[in-house]
């Protein structure tokens, strides 16, 4: 095989018709420039190839992997790269040889062969490539949507605020140490706490101290009880549940570790945030119980800590809790009782001690409660006072004593009045007056025949309006009467002021005029009844139940008297009977 003249500037020419022919044919990571030198280079080795002896095929293969690695790769780029050795190498690089035609399509063989195992394998290496990303990305999006789930279900599980478990967590816990525990014996315990008062650190520095306080708060509580749950609520009210306790003990003594972690004051940006909480305790068997019952057990008990004061702990008691729900029933029921007609009224006289004539009537009302049975004031009185109901059922006692008492006529003499007894929130009510106008006015009962008795606590307020209301009513005629004077306040400005026309005495006072050496109480009552006829007053004993009680209190001067030895409380009948 003879050399060529000058193998450079031919390999070149070659080249650049080799670059000519596959620059079209595939995509190429390079320019035009680059290609040509590369296939130069590929030039210089096959043209090696053809002069050495042996013929070393590996030459084609190289060339073909070069050729697939430069991502000339496609079955046209093959097709002229083909064409192109054959009919331009030989002649462009000036090859001659007894056998150059066998050798060359040798070659071209082997970079065919050459190229189709070199485009296989990097068919293969990219489909695992890509079965590699793939799995890759699947796993990295599997641990991205479990991260996601698993922060998703933090989020919902706990409070945005101090990061503790929420209620919804609280709750699945405390159905799991309830549920997965029946039968077996064990025990559960709740501490059901809220801080005193917060709501005085939010006024006074504002809702943003008073988070991070809270935040604090939750903190410590965190520490002060692991490893037992600790939840917040919501607001300023958290929970700690105790999944194994052994007795009450182990629940007074985790209430006892959370009070003493939030003794100390939290400093948040330089105030000191001082706290104090009321722990509900409930401890007990989980046979047999519930959520909802350990719940429901625990907020009572909550209640009865922060109505002692707070600062402390209170443990539930069944029997304490059993009075309550009764209470709360019996409070409940009174509005149904008013439709249904079950209250009515008894009347109790208010006798004058001078000449024994009956000068008024007490209204007292009753409830014949369809399971209880005929049930007294004291029984729901105080309930009604303190739901707001007070105003709905006084309204009705007032409505109902007018009604009764405008048909007690009397032959001779003066009719009795009726006395009716006015609760606080009645007498602090606006449109108090016009309703007791409207109601003279409806029923046709004289404003002289009725007797408003309220109590010394009522005028203990800085507002005026219950004592305008009260000289409205008495500028209509109607007698104003302190009730059971001598216990309360005992302020004798008012009386002065107020446009009242009798004091009834407590039975506290007439109680001790049962014995002969009770001259404390004689005296304090003649001193009562000297002042309040110095101001025009008549005065009314309560609780008179001997006659013996009635003698003395003549003596002293009282004017009339009530209880017992006068007569108990009566039906409207008996009363009308009695008048005529």
């Amino acid at each position: 095989m003879g050399e060529p003249p000058d193998g450079q500037p031919c390999a070149g020419v070659f080249a650049r018709a080799w670059a000519k022919a596959v620059a079209g044919t595939s995509y190429l990571p390079m320019t035009h420039a680059q290609l040509e030198l590369l296939l130069q280079r590929l030039t210089d080795l096959l043209a090696e190839a053809l002069r050495a002896e042996p013929l070393d095929l590996r030459v084609g293969h190289k060339v073909a992997d070069e050729l697939v690695a430069a991502h000339i790769v496609s079955a046209e780029a093959l097709g002229r790269t083909v064409e192109v050795i054959q009919l331009r190498l030989v002649r462009d690089l000036d090859l001659v040889s007894d056998d150059i035609e066998d050798r060359m399509a040798r070659l071209l063989g082997a970079v065919a062969t050459g190229y189709a195992r070199a485009l296989r394998d990097r068919t293969l290496d990219e489909q695992e490539s890509i079965r590699r990303a793939a799995m890759t990305a699947r796993v990295e999006a599997e641990q991205a949507l479990r991260a996601s789930e698993a922060r998703f279900r933090h989020q919902a599980n706990h409070d945005p605020l101090t990061d503790l478990p929420n209620r919804t967590l609280f709750a699945e816990r405390l159905a799991a140490a309830v549920d997965g525990s029946a039968g077996s014996g064990r025990r559960v315990g709740l501490c059901f706490l809220d801080l005193d008062r917060f709501k005085r650190v939010n006024d006074s520095f504002g809702h943003q101290i008073g988070d991070r306080a809270l935040v604090a708060a939750a903190q410590r509580l965190r520490r002060a009880v692991e490893p037992h749950l600790v939840a917040r609520l919501g607001g300023d009210a958290f929970v700690v549940l105790v999944e194994r306790s052994t007795g009450t003990g182990d629940v007074v003594a985790v209430a006892e570790a959370a009070l003493a972690a939030l003794s100390e004051p939290v400093v948040v940006d330089g105030h000191d945030v001082t706290v104090t909480a009321s722990v509900g305790i409930v401890e007990r068997r989980v046979a047999g119980t519930s959520p909802d019952d350990l719940m429901r057990a625990a907020g009572s008990t909550l209640h009865w800590a922060k109505s002692a004061g707070g600062a402390g702990w209170a443990l539930y008691d069944a029997e304490r809790d059993g009075r309550e729900q009764a209470r709360q029933e019996l409070s409940a029921a009174i509005p149904a009782g008013l439709e249904r007609g079950e209250f009515f009224l008894d009347y109790q006289p208010l006798t004058s001690l001078h000449d024994g004539s009956l000068l008024g009537v007490e209204a007292l009302v009753r409830w014949r409660h369809p399971r209880l049975g005929v049930l007294r004031p004291d029984k729901f009185i105080g309930l009604a006072e303190e739901t707001g109901l007070i105003v709905q059922l006084g309204g009705w006692v007032l409505a109902e004593a007018c009604r009764e008492a405008v048909g007690w006529t009397s032959t001779s003499g003066q009719p009795p009045y009726v006395s009716v007894n006015l609760a606080v929130r009645q007498v602090r009510r606006p449109g108090l007056v016009q309703e007791v106008r409207s109601l003279l006015r409806r029923t046709g009962l004289p404003p002289n025949r009725l007797q408003l008795e309220i109590t010394e606590s009522t005028m203990m307020t800085t507002s005026e309006e219950p004592v305008r209301a009260l000289r409205a009513l008495a500028d209509l005629g109607i007698r104003i009467a302190i009730d059971d004077f001598g216990t309360g306040y005992s302020n004798l400005a008012y009386l002065r002021d107020l446009p009242v026309t009798e004091l009834k005495v407590a039975g506290e006072f007439v109680r001790g005029l049962r014995t002969p050496e009770a001259l404390a109480d004689e005296r304090i009552l003649a001193s009562l009844v000297s002042l309040a006829h110095a101001l025009d007053l008549t005065v009314t004993a309560e609780g008179v139940e001997t006659g013996g009680q009635a003698e003395r209190l003549r003596a002293i001067g009282c004017d009339a008297g009530q209880g017992w030895h006068f007569g108990r409380p009566a039906s409207p009948d008996h009363i009308l009977a009695r008048i005529r």
